[in-house]
């Protein structure tokens, strides 16, 4: 077997690229981050104090609904695909060494855009 080597990650990238991984065309024609202002709107809510894991970013979770829809997947099998496929990382921005959502955090993700009643005018 072959030792990992320093730019392996980006070299298969870089093949997913020349292969026309559609992700990636998704990413360069929609600048995601105008949605932000409305998830951020519907979804901030006040501190209870100080501690706590950080919330995902929006973008990102709202990403991942994207993905759910595109290929019809479950939260359960979102997060393992995100972990698997590396068009799905690199999609959402994440890389190896990042934390990826659970199954449970993207559900409560999507419930949380239910209950603002935001989910209709994103998705």
């Amino acid at each position: 077997m072959k030792q990992k080597g320093l730019f392996d990650e980006e070299d298969r990238l870089r093949v997913l690229s020349k292969l026309g991984d559609s992700l990636e065309k998704l990413n360069e024609k929609i600048n995601w981050e105008i949605f932000k202002p409305l998830l951020k709107k519907a979804l901030t809510k006040e501190p209870k104090g100080l501690g706590g894991r950080p919330a995902y970013d929006y973008v990102l979770m709202f990403k991942i609904i994207i993905l759910q829809k595109l290929y019809n997947i479950s939260d359960d099998q979102t997060e393992y695909q995100i972990n698997d496929r590396l068009s799905f990382m690199r999609f959402l921005g994440l890389e190896l060494k990042d934390k990826v959502p659970d199954a449970k955090t993207i559900w409560l993700f999507k419930e949380k855009l239910i209950e603002a009643r935001v989910s209709k005018k994103v998705i």
